[in-house]
C-alpha cells in the first residue's frame, strides 16, 4: 500500500507520495506540473512575501510554472537557468549543481542575454522547494555573475533543515521522512 504525505498550502490540501531517497531516508514527492489550481494560489501566496524584484529567477524544470504564474500574475518576466546549453544560446555560463532528487551532479547555464537582462537588475530567485540548497546556491551564483541584486530567495515549501533558514521565504515547512 502506498503512503502519503498530507500537506496544507496556501489553503490547498493535497496528498504527496512518499519517495524513498536512500536506506534511511524518505521525502514527500511534490510537483506543480499539471496542478493549476495549486500553481495558481501558491504564485500569488508567495508573491505577497516577495519584497520589490524587477526580474524572477529559476531552475529548469520543476520552478518553470511556478516562476512563469508568477511573472503573469504580476506582469513581470522571469529567467530560467537551463540544464544543458542549447542551439540559440551564446556564451553561456554554467554552475555546477547538486540536487537531492537528481542522482548526478548537473549543471544549470544562463547564456549572455539572459545574464544581461539580470545585471543591475532586483533579482528574486524562486523554486518548487528548498531542501538541501544546492539548486538555490547555484542560482545565486548565476544571479551573483551577472551582476543582479537578488532581493530574495523564494520557495513553495522549505524541506527538512531548511525550514530552519532566515534567508529564505516559504509558504510551508516539508518534512524528511525517517526510513524505519
Amino acid at each position: 500500500m502506498e503512503s502519503f504525505y498530507h500537506l496544507k498550502v496556501a489553503g490547498l490540501e493535497r496528498n504527496l507520495p512518499i519517495c524513498k531517497l536512500n536506506e534511511t531516508l524518505s521525502i514527500a514527492g511534490f510537483v506543480m506540473f499539471s496542478d493549476v489550481e495549486l500553481t495558481i494560489t501558491c504564485a500569488a501566496e508567495l508573491l505577497k512575501k516577495l519584497p520589490e524584484w524587477d526580474v524572477l529567477l529559476t531552475a529548469e524544470s520543476k520552478g518553470i510554472p511556478l516562476a512563469y504564474e508568477m511573472a503573469r500574475q504580476s506582469n513581470k518576466n522571469y529567467i530560467l537557468a537551463r540544464k544543458s546549453t542549447k542551439l540559440y544560446m551564446q556564451n553561456a555560463v554554467g554552475i555546477e549543481v547538486k540536487s537531492i532528487t537528481t542522482e548526478r551532479i548537473q549543471k544549470l547555464y544562463l547564456d549572455q542575454t539572459d545574464l544581461q537582462k539580470l545585471k543591475g537588475k532586483r533579482v528574486a530567485i524562486v523554486d518548487d522547494v528548498i531542501s538541501t540548497g544546492e539548486s538555490l546556491n547555484a542560482l545565486v551564483e548565476l544571479a551573483t555573475y551577472a551582476q543582479g541584486n537578488i532581493v530574495a530567495q523564494a520557495a513553495v515549501l522549505a524541506e527538512g533543515e531548511a525550514a530552519d533558514r532566515t534567508d529564505i521565504i516559504y509558504l510551508e515547512k516539508l518534512p524528511l521522512i525517517e526510513n524505519h
